[in-house]
């Protein structure tokens, strides 16, 4: 078969608006230079390949992660959101549509200085604090 990637997985993984495949491999080390983790990620992009440099592409593939390591991260792992069942029609909506303000009123209100999770852990230890901040 004579096909690039991108006409590969668009007819064969049934993509159409695929026209670029990214290959994305990363590296964690200690400040000494050992390395600890690899990993290789692949990504699959409608972008216009005469239109878009591997910068462009780079900045959209840390862009997802920030936005993933921002939101998904501390829903599915902090509030461990994904194990709250309901029986009720439209209830895991409604909390989960409860989650995403609380959050965004959380990172609105909060020290700008303090991660997230220390913010937050702080709140939960002073309830006052967090009333005063929807408050304010």
């Amino acid at each position: 078969m004579d096909l690039d990637n991108a006409d590969y997985i668009r007819e064969t993984l049934d993509l159409p608006g695929c026209q670029i495949v990214l290959r994305v491999d990363r590296e964690l080390c200690t400040d000494d230079g050992e390395i600890v983790l690899h990993d290789t990620r692949y990504y699959v992009s409608s972008l216009n390949p005469d239109l878009v440099t591997a910068a462009d592409l780079l900045k959209h593939v840390r862009q997802h992660w920030r936005i993933e390591n921002g939101l998904h991260f501390l829903k599915d792992r902090w509030w461990d959101e994904d194990r709250h069942h309901t029986r009720r029609p439209g209830l895991s909506a409604c909390l989960a549509a409860i989650n995403n303000a609380a959050l965004s009123i959380h990172r609105l209100r909060s020290d700008p200085d303090l991660p997230v999770r220390a913010a937050a852990d702080y709140i939960a230890w002073k309830p006052a604090l967090g009333l005063k901040l929807l408050n304010s």
